[in-house]
């Protein structure tokens, strides 16, 4: 029950964060482009992880949003109603970035055994 809890307020909390960034913070160095990927609150409900995509300087958006992140969790505060709104700790999602390694990857596999098949092929003709 209290994972189904965690989950669905993690959800509610992404949505509402996007929404307040999107629309309320404004801050020059904060990229138009940022994306709110995920949220991990944890049991307690004390902290809440926000993971967040940027295209562009992903260095300098963080530092706006840990400036924010006492109106962002003021705003978080009005619109969920919770006895403790949780403490906002925003980081770097990495996953676009492996995911697009993981990509590379595979793609230079299939690259060399296309490779390998060709040569077998040859091979066989002589």
């Amino acid at each position: 029950m209290a994972k189904r809890r965690n989950s669905r307020l993690s959800g509610e909390m992404q949505k509402v964060i996007s929404e307040i960034i999107r629309n309320e913070v404004k801050d020059p160095r904060l990229s138009d482009l940022v994306s709110i990927t995920d949220v991990h609150v944890t049991e307690d409900l004390k902290f809440a992880k926000v993971f967040v995509s940027v295209y562009g300087d992903i260095e300098q958006s963080l530092e706006a949003l840990k400036s924010a992140r006492g109106f962002i969790r003021k705003e978080v505060g009005k619109r969920i109603k919770l006895r403790l709104t949780p403490e906002l700790l925003f980081e770097k999602d990495e996953s676009i970035e492996k995911g697009i390694y993981m990509s590379s990857l595979i793609n230079k596999v299939i690259e060399k055994d296309e490779e390998n098949r060709q040569v077998d092929d040859e091979s066989d003709d002589e």
